[in-house]
């Protein structure tokens, strides 16, 4: 019998979707801009406050897996919306709540091109939640690392590393990219 992706397991994860790093490709930009234009006309503007293209596939300089990251901004009232999570669903995306941790509040993650028959899809991760939730610091990073080709090398040499080290244990790839990009976020504090 066949799991639906709500019924992976860690381990199923790590084996059918491992840790890929390839070569910046530059139609990822149109990429996002087709599947924002999509979600914006299905979902619509009063829902939808923001869309921000951001992780490593939004800066060109570098190496990145192959994944359309977006953040999404959402009015408060709208966290954990059955009804707007509905319409992602429809869409084809897969909704997931990503509980508490640490500073970052709880918020809404939709995932979409994940497939089981070994063939290559388009991967989406969505984040979405209300403009207060530090997620939207990632932005921040990606200005900086767009603006600083040096710091965005390092940061390509560590996602290259972590990869070989990682890559089927898509936690320890991502706890171990959390360092550098504090780092980074501290820099750019000290520097307003």
């Amino acid at each position: 019998m066949t799991k639906t992706i709500y019924e992976l397991t860690k381990e199923d994860w790590n084996s059918l979707f491992p840790i890929e790093i390839v070569d910046h490709n530059p139609n990822w930009k149109s990429v996002f801009e087709k599947e924002k234009e999509a979600i914006l006309s299905s979902v619509g503007s009063d829902a939808i406050l923001r869309v921000e293209h951001f992780g490593s596939s939004s800066i060109p300089s570098i190496k990145s897996k192959p994944y359309i990251d977006m953040l999404i901004e959402i009015p408060s009232e709208l966290l954990f919306d059955e009804d707007l999570i509905s319409k992602f669903e429809t869409l084809g995306y897969a909704y997931f709540k990503v509980p508490k941790r640490d500073l970052i509040p709880a918020y809404m993650s939709f995932g979409k091109g994940y497939r089981f028959d070994g063939k290559k899809e388009q991967i989406y991760h969505i984040h979405m939640c209300p403009s207060d939730n530090i997620m939207w610091e990632q932005i921040l990073f990606r200005d900086y690392l767009n603006e600083n080709k040096e710091r965005a090398k390092e940061y390509e040499a560590l996602k290259v590393d972590l990869a070989s080290k990682f890559r089927n244990d898509r936690g320890a790839y991502v706890l171990g990219k959390n360092d550098f990009i504090k780092e980074t976020l501290d820099l750019i504090k000290q520097q307003k």
